[in-house]
């Protein structure tokens, strides 16, 4: 019904930028919050970032001003924009985002991308 398709991770040295990008598509109806988790090694999924479709924004507080989310509505895409990376970055980054579809236009449902590899190098 929708497919969250994430783009963007690497490799890259501590100190460095990468930006994430989420594209969802299918049988959209509207898409509400929508979000950014990590898993690292070993630990479980935790919280990065969220926006809503007003563009109120909260973040993790090991990622506040360092990350930047945003999100195109027209383009039905987030993105995450991380600078001075560090090695505890290191994670699988998934994207999530609230959907009604065409099929159920009152509830939303959650649902989430594959993940993005990000390593961090020190």
């Amino acid at each position: 019904q929708v497919q969250l398709v994430e783009s963007g991770g690497g490799l890259v040295q501590a100190g460095g930028s990468l930006r994430l990008s989420c594209a969802a598509s299918g049988s959209i109806f509207s898409i509400f919050t929508m979000v950014w988790y990590r898993q690292a090694p070993g630990k479980q999924r935790e919280f990065v970032a969220r926006i809503t479709r007003e563009g109120t924004v909260n973040y993790a507080e090991s990622v506040k001003g360092r990350f930047t989310i945003s999100r195109d509505t027209a383009k039905n895409t987030v993105h995450l924009q991380m600078s001075r990376l560090k090695p505890e970055d290191t994670a699988v980054y998934y994207c999530g985002a609230d959907v009604t579809t065409t099929h159920q236009t009152s509830v939303p449902g959650r649902y989430w991308g594959q993940g993005t590899q990000v390593a961090v190098s020190s």
